[in-house]
């Protein structure tokens, strides 16, 4: 029985890598044909009858230069134009009306717009209802067509760009979007790659080409590509690729970006592919000044455009619950209406009919008249219904200013509202930039930064001018050449790394696997000991003042497992000796027992590590001649073996690094973006809880987690096993219990008070969410359910018997995750970042943020509710499908406390007092239907960043809800009532000062309308705390227009122009000459507004806010922000209690020793000028190299 076997019949699956991504989203024939069998023989199901098997089609097939080929149907290839537009001219006008006429209220006005066309229930003209719905959906369309036209330019401006394609024998320059699989293209030195190349071959030795990834995965190292070796010799000129004709075989186009299998066939021979062949989109080329690749896949169908996810549409949930709120307000219309109709009905046939002045000759009957008044009233009170709220939301979005690039300007209120945030980890957190900060020579006194001022590398004509470091003792002790073991120690640093060195325009060029192979280097050449060049068997530097060459005699290359390197040299006097740098737990273990200052080098290890520094162990061994031939031996034998050949070496080299003694210890930074940490601290205290997802390894993303302080020593930290025995234990307890599936348990996970953390790896999170392959999980699931059914045995806690159960162990390992304080995925996946943060969305109902730099996190930036693009060296990639870009981690802070706040505080405030000021206005048309016969910003910004836990009523939407709204709903009743009925009370039984009482009902409505302005205008005054000259202008000149435009209406002028629609001439200036009307007037908007005044300030008094309490006091604390920011120093270090390892070793991946040995990749090493020696630089790896 196979171990898998084994394990599945134990109950559970062999444990997750935690070093594999686990890519599940996409699956190869042969790993369903592996599945197949592994089920086939769990089940011990009978074989299916014997049959020859068939022969394998190929899921892709291009062949070189034939596009006719590549254009049949059954490949369907498509061309390489991406499109993210929603619109085109012909579809532009349906579709936006389309979608606005969702939105219940422009439905709604559309439908009344065709009952003002009816004469028989018409009460207002139709052009009321037609000019008001015309300019929203308007502006609407106005808005989203320069949103789209702007997608439209992006678009174009990425299928525009050129590249050099094959075409009749010669190479043409052709937009990328008229680029086609087949095609055979030349690409340059700093060009983005247009589609997924396999690489034929380039100007380097062997083919060899480098590439950026930095829009694929963020990170700012080199990568190196390869040609096949046939291809490198046969297809270097024009007319031999014109002649290329080769058909390649391989997997169907899918999201795996660590994998591609494929075959070439060219004149009858198969040639193996691989990922180290390919080009993908979205990559750079970088130190090569030509290279010729053939297209395999375009467009939509490469492995960056398959890992972008929908587009999704995004909505706050503040429109959400404005749609609910409309449709209530449309509940109570039809009610109201309803009443009103049933009491016309009454009226007339009490009443109506019986008065001889009312008759109009119609003949209608009282059921009749009352159904067609149900309309009328409906037209009568559209108002409650708020057409214009939509445009009046979108136009405050528009006006409100953030210090981001804001590519969408409908969520600007949800940003005040975030609970979760999802951030990637290299390029937004960090810098992706590695710094060597510290050493530990054993004979030097624990070396450090921070002795003095900064060291004078002026005597060294080879130093790096960027480099920095402040002990003047360590460089005094190499210059004098006093000490050998510091001599040692860097000699070390310049000769055991993989890095390699090109000359590019007279300088050397070093190109590292990793940013911390180019930091050691670069640190030894600082020092004096200089890396100049390397051949297949030799390595050169400089060493102080002179040069020295060595025979490399083997190099034993980084791996997941050893954590450790190590380089066998042969010394100019013959000395052979090894020189070994890795993680300090493998470092000791293999170390001499004689070996000097282990302790003290132990004591420095923790204090780098405990300052969240990369830790690396140095040492060395000499090895006798005779020693190094036999060990010699079996390493040839292990490298020729056919069986477990890596299993052999490691064997190999375990044997030969033994007895080893320690030179030192190095501390490398990787630089966190500024102010990380203090964002984070500030957005922990606002209750918003962040998430880590990253691809990096666990060790990785641990030492960032403490870095950035989103762990602390206090916290207690879960990996992907104690989460799975706990998962395990809560479904046990689901299934034993009787109720399981009918009651929801509430147990916490965990009970003790301390601090939690949660870091899990791609794979267990696979393994926790039964998010196996899809495939290979739906035939599991049908296996499991069968074997559920027809067995009596317990089922397997290890798998979940139908969906309900993979449900539920998705809610508890969300439960479980939002009970830590700090949560970190790893080596994850695109698609598992977008599953984390749905995940979220889903069962906590939380508004969530994604952030991130890459192409990797593009499918969790769409995903989330809010989404933001780092913008900078990494590539535009997420920024392009972001909400909000920005350059820095650090203006989160400042986006969501400052400025979300302010939005959503704005925003509440505005709907409030929208949703009253329609009420007010509308209902007074109810009162009257019974005598007619029924016919912002609170505090400033550094206060908003100084009490983070303001921020909380935005979690929480207590500012706006449905209490909010039935309380705007009675504050409108109670304002109408005051406005109808004190009026109504003062004409009642008055005269006026000429002896005529101005009691008419257009002298009422001017005294009503006029009350109500003003009222409006100052309850709108009283929720203001912020006064500009722009606000101070709409309140006063509201209430100026509104006067203005009454006398208008009432003059003789336009009476005289409009005869039969302005009838009441003097009406308005006859009824405010009246001081007792006047009088009505203010005691109206009195009353009104004196409720208001004693509610607010008792609230203020009694039960203060958290905003209240800070605004009461904000004199004393602008006053304590003046003073710290006099006082204000840097911070002194806080070391933790505990110790941690932080080793680079554990975190770099294997370097290019294969390719060192191999030989393909060294040019002939060129005599080296002594001019150009002073211009040797270490180029940074962003930049245009």
């Amino acid at each position: 029985m196979s171990a898998r076997a084994r394990a599945a019949s134990q109950g559970s699956l062999e444990e997750p890598d935690d070093e594999v991504v686990p890519y599940s989203d996409d699956e190869t024939d042969d790993e369903l044909q592996s599945e197949d069998d592994l089920d086939r023989s769990e089940d011990q199901l009978p074989e299916p009858e014997t049959r020859p098997p068939p022969a394998a089609e190929p899921g892709w097939s291009v062949r070189a230069n034939d596009r006719e080929y590549c254009n049949q149907p059954q490949f369907k290839k498509k061309s390489n134009a991406i499109k993210t537009y929603k619109y085109n001219f012909f579809t532009f006008l349906p579709l936006n009306l389309y979608e606005q006429f969702k939105r219940a209220a422009n439905l709604y006005f559309l439908c009344l717009l065709i009952l003002q066309i009816i004469p028989q229930i018409s009460t207002l003209p139709w052009y009321t209802t037609l000019v008001p719905l015309v300019l929203v959906l308007g502006i609407t369309a106005i808005k989203d067509l320069v949103d789209d036209l702007a997608r439209h330019r992006m678009d174009k401006e990425i299928n525009n760009r050129k590249c050099d394609v094959l075409q009749n024998g010669r190479f043409v320059e052709t937009r990328w979007m008229h680029l086609q699989v087949g095609d055979v293209v030349r690409l340059k030195k700093n060009d983005f790659i247009p589609a997924d190349i396999l690489l034929l071959s380039s100007s380097n030795p062997n083919s060899l080409c480098y590439v950026e990834t930095a829009e694929l995965d963020g990170e700012t190292n080199l990568k190196f590509k390869m040609g096949l070796k046939v291809t490198d010799e046969r297809l270097q000129e024009e007319n031999q690729l014109a002649q290329f004709n080769a058909l390649v075989m391989c997997e169907e186009p899918n999201n795996r970006l660590d994998k591609f299998v494929g075959t070439m066939i060219w004149d009858a021979q198969s040639y193996a592919l691989d990922l180290d062949n390919m080009l993908l989109r979205g990559c750079k080329i970088r130190n090569t000044d030509e290279c010729h690749g053939l297209v395999i896949f375009a467009g939509n169908d490469t492995k960056i455009m398959r890992n972008g996810g929908k587009t999704r549409f995004k909505r706050t949930l503040i429109d959400k619950l404005m749609n609910y709120m409309v449709y209530t307000i449309f509940v109570l219309l039809v009610l109201i209406c309803a009443g009103l109709a049933i009491g016309h009905t009454y009226w007339y046939e009490s009443i109506g009919s019986k008065a001889w002045y009312l008759y109009d000759g119609l003949g209608y009957t009282s059921s009749y008249r009352g159904f067609l008044s149900f309309w009328g009233y409906i037209i009568i009170l559209n108002t409650m219904v708020p057409i214009s709220l939509y445009v009046s939301v979108e136009v405050i979005r528009l006006g409100q200013n953030t210090p981001a690039k804001a590519r969408t300007t409908t969520l600007n209120e949800q940003l005040g509202q975030i609970e979760y945030i999802f951030s990637d980890k290299t390029g937004t957190l960090t810098q992706n930039i590695m710094a060597f900060k510290k050493c530990d020579p054993t004979s030097a006194d624990g070396v450090v930064l921070d002795r003095g001022k900064n060291v004078d590398f002026s005597w060294n004509k080879y130093a790096d001018k960027k480099f920095q470091f402040e002990d003047n003792f360590l460089i005094s002790s190499i210059r004098s050449k006093k000490d050998p073991q510091i001599l040692e120690f860097f000699k070390l640093l310049s000769l055991c790394h993989t890095v390699m060195v090109e000359q590019k325009e007279d300088e050397l060029v070093y190109q590292a696997a990793s940013p911390d192979e180019g930091a050691l280097v670069t640190a030894a050449r600082n020092f004096g000991f200089v890396f100049l060049s390397r051949t297949q068997d030799t390595i050169t530097i400089m060493e102080m003042d002179h040069e020295e060459t060595y025979e490399v005699l083997a190099l034993l290359d980084f791996n997941s497992d050893r954590k450790r390197m190590s380089v066998i040299l042969r010394f100019p006097d013959g000395k052979i000796r090894l020189y070994c740098k890795g993680a300090d737990t493998v470092i000791y273990q293999r170390l001499d027992p004689n070996s000097r200052n282990k302790e003290t080098t132990q004591e420095a290890l923790d204090i780098f590590a405990n300052e969240t520094l990369r830790t690396l162990c140095l040492c060395y061994k000499d090895i006798s001649q005779g020693e190094y031939e036999a060990w010699s031996q079996k390493h040839q034998e292990a490298s020729v073996s056919m069986v477990n050949r890596e299993e052999a070496l490691d064997v190999v080299y375990e044997e030969i690094e033994q007895n080893l003694l320690l030179i030192g210890a190095t501390a490398i930074e990787d630089k966190l973006q500024d102010g990380v940490p203090e964002t984070i601290a500030k957005l922990a205290k606002a209750d918003i809880k962040i998430w880590v997802l990253t691809g990096d390894k666990k060790e990785t993303a641990e030492n960032i987690g403490y870095s950035c302080q989103l762990l602390t020593d206090d916290m207690k930290i879960h990996y992907g096993e104690d989460v799975n025995v706990q998962l395990r234990n809560r479904q046990t307890q689901r299934r034993n219990d009787p109720q399981g599936r009918s009651k929801k348990l509430k147990e916490k996970f965990f009970t003790e008070t301390s601090k939690n953390a949660l870091i899990i790896t791609g794979g267990w999170l696979n393994e926790i969410l039964y998010e196996k392959k899809k495939k290979r999980r739906r035939l599991r699931l049908k296996k499991l359910r069968k074997r559920h059914t027809n067995s009596t045995s317990a089922p397997d806690s290890s798998q979940p018997v139908d969906d309900w159960e993979k449900e539920k162990r998705q809610e508890d390992f969300v439960d479980m995750a939002c009970e830590c304080s700090a949560v970190i995925c790893c080596r994850v996946t695109p698609k598992q970042k977008a599953n984390v943060v749905s995940l979220v969305k889903r069962y906590k109902k939380a508004v969530t943020l994604s952030i991130g730099d890459g192409a990797n996190d593009v499918n969790m930036i769409k995903t989330a509710d809010i989404g933001v693009g780092i913008s900078g060296q990494e590539g535009m990639q997420a920024v392009m499908s972001s909400d909000y870009a920005f350059a820095q981690f650090r203006y989160l802070e400042r986006l969501l406390l400052v400025h979300g706040r302010w939005s959503y505080i704005r925003m509440c405030k505005f709907l409030r007092y929208f949703f009253y000021k329609n009420f007010a206005f509308t209902l007074v048309h109810f009162w009257f239907s019974f005598f007619n016969g029924f016919s912002s910003q609170d505090v400033n910004d550094k206060l908003s960043l100084r009490f983070p836990k303001l921020y909380l009523p935005g979690q929480q939407g207590t500012l706006f809800n449905y209490k909010n709204f039935f309380i705007s709903l009675f504050h409108g009743i109670f304002t109408s009532l005051m406005i109808f009925f004190i009026p109504y009370g003062a004409f009642l039984q008055t005269m006026g000062q000429d002896g005529e009482a101005p009691s008419d009902y257009q002298s009422f409505a001017v005294v009503a309308a006029s009350s109500l302005i003003i009222t409006v205008n100052l309850q709108i005054s009283l929720n203001t705390s912020y006064w500009t000259f722009v606000n101070c202008f709409a309140v006063l000149g509201s209430i100026a227009i509104y006067f203005g435009i009454m006398f208008d209406i009432h003059s003789a002028g336009i009476h005289v122009i409009f005869p039969t629609t302005f009838t009441f001439t003097g009406a308005a200036s006859n009824a405010l000459r009246q001081p007792y009307l006047w009088l009505t007037i203010i005691l109206t908007v009195g009353i009104c507004l004196l409720p208001v005044i004693c509610i607010q300030f008792l609230y203020q008094t009694i039960w203060p806010s958290v905003g209240d309490k800070v605004q009461r006091n904000r004199k004393k604390y602008e006053l304590e922000d003046d003073e710290e920011e006099r006082k204000k120093k840097k911070p002194a270090f806080q070391r933790g209690g505990r110790s941690r390892r932080s080793a680079y070793a554990f975190s770099h991946s294997r370097g290019y020793a294969d390719l060192i040995a191999s030989g393909r990749s060294i040019r002939q090493r060129p005599r080296v000028r002594p001019e150009l020696r002073e211009s040797i630089r270490e180029v940074p790896q962003a930049e245009n190299i």
